[in-house]
């Protein structure tokens, strides 16, 4: 992947103990503009990353994924339809912290992640306190964050903890694609595009039009598809919130 444009592949030796070069550069040297930069974690054929930059070429994106081997497709692809605002990174997610700075990165999607299934494993899930914390570190404040997954447990982990720290949630639904979505709101004001009852759908179809390659499979299989965003505030150190989802 090394002859592709923004795609990094850094030893772990380098980052483990460091910083990437590319941190605090992404607008100004790496994307050369300044607009708003979107991070995808666990990224895989980077689905996400190359169809969301075709459609809103006012933002940045970032697919990170361990999986070299899939990452290919997604760069090969933004390499072929040329697009200028979309990079990648071959990492693990857990040195995601030696690639971004204080407030580089404007919103996070996590798509179809390893759910880490039983209760020792939680702290292992990209949406633990322990990782939200870390995203706390480079996320704009009330930068908001989205989860995709077709995977129960770890989508009632995710509300649960959402909710047990008082953060806002913009949207959760446990079947995105039901002819009738139905938001479920903890805010007391509602979003723009959301009514005060929360019933309105409020995802943008250009949005739920891009799957991932897991996720056709899983519609294909009838499993449902379940959804959550969030804002995610800085101030608040996120603590684990979530023993009442691991015994659902």
């Amino acid at each position: 992947m090394g002859s592709f444009d923004k795609v990094y592949q850094p030893k772990i030796s380098d980052i483990s103990t460091g910083d990437h070069q590319v941190k605090g550069k992404w607008k100004k040297e790496i994307f050369k503009n300044d607009n708003p930069v979107i991070l995808e974690l666990g990224c895989g054929k980077g689905e996400y990353s190359v169809g969301l930059a075709g459609r809103f070429p006012g933002n940045n994106y970032i697919g990170v994924d361990i999986k070299g081997a899939r990452m290919w497709r997604g760069a090969k692809t933004a390499d072929e339809q040329k697009l200028p605002n979309v990079g990648f990174i071959r990492t693990r997610i857990e040195f995601i912290n030696s690639f971004f700075t204080t407030d580089e990165i404007d919103e996070i999607w996590i798509t179809f992640p390893d759910p880490h299934s039983g209760p020792k494993n939680s702290n292992k899930r990209l949406t633990s306190p322990w990782f939200l914390n870390i995203y706390r570190q480079f996320l704009k404040n009330n930068g908001i964050v989205h989860l995709k997954t077709d995977n129960t447990e770890l989508y009632n982990y995710t509300k649960n903890t959402v909710t047990g720290n008082e953060l806002e949630i913009l949207f959760a639904t446990n079947d995105l694609y039901c002819d009738n979505i139905k938001a479920e709101t903890d805010s007391p004001a509602p979003e723009k595009g959301l009514s005060s009852s929360g019933k309105r759908k409020v995802i943008p179809d250009d949005i739920l039009s891009i799957r991932t390659h897991y996720e056709s499979l899983f519609l294909k299989k009838g499993l449902k598809i379940n959804y959550i965003s969030f804002r995610l505030n800085k101030d608040k150190v996120i603590k684990n919130a979530a023993s009442k989802a691991n015994r659902e």
